[in-house]
């Protein structure tokens, strides 16, 4: 089976799968989390390098104030519980997005996460966290004007959130919509879509094995013809 270098995901359905269950919003977020981290072992285990998955975006915080503080305690406790093992499985974890609106205490932690590389790495994630793929655009045009370099593709990559690693081959959005959502409008240029109907906290290792048969079946061109 062809699996991605580069895999990205959109986690949706959090709250919709925890509405079914009569149960609170944050207790779907609390299940997503567990799947988040059964979806990084998969890709240990298949090969995959390099994935990045949507946390929350710059949108996001139009949602209940309640919901938006019970996100980011659980990221930021995610991170402070978890960064040793994340080390000793050699997962390096980087954030892209916005830093501007972040809590201070939860800033704390994804720097701390952040600086930690470590040995014989495995996988890189990327964490968007108050990501927006327009937002992104804009501050990385941002950057280059400000360095004074040539404004072409090159460079926008190189001063992208994703630099240093390639294109996502694949993007997967769980929770039945088909759409973007605003998600790594630059990067994902050419990159092979999956919807699936599945809500995030219900997508285990057998529907990420569907998309990735799917994706072994898709011819790539990149606008070539071959």
């Amino acid at each position: 089976m062809k699996v991605p270098k580069h895999l990205a995901v959109i986690m949706d359905g959090n709250g919709r799968w925890a509405k079914k269950r009569g149960l609170p919003r944050i207790a779907g977020h609390y299940e997503g989390v567990k799947r988040a981290e059964e979806l990084v072992e998969a890709c240990i285990d298949l090969g995959i390098r390099w994935l990045t998955l949507f946390v929350f975006s710059t949108e996001n915080w139009k949602r209940p104030e309640s919901e938006v503080r019970a996100l980011m305690r659980l990221l930021e406790g995610y991170l402070r519980e978890n960064w040793e093992k994340l080390m000793k499985k050699g997962i390096r974890v980087s954030f892209i997005g916005r830093r501007d609106r972040i809590p201070l205490s939860l800033l704390r932690e994804m720097e701390k996460v952040e600086g930690l590389k470590p040995r014989g790495e495995k996988l890189h994630v990327f964490l968007a966290v108050d990501y927006g793929g327009r937002d992104e655009i804009i501050r990385t045009v941002r950057k280059i004007l400000r360095e004074g370099v040539e404004l072409d593709e090159k460079n926008f990559k190189l001063f992208s959130d994703l630099s240093g690693a390639p294109d996502p081959d694949l993007l997967i959005r769980t929770g039945g919509e088909k759409r973007i959502s605003n998600f790594l409008l630059w990067h994902l240029a050419y990159t092979e879509l999956y919807f699936s109907e599945t809500y995030w906290p219900d997508f285990h290792k057998a529907e990420l094995l569907k998309a990735l048969e799917d994706f072994s079946k898709r011819e790539r061109k990149f606008g070539a013809v071959l």
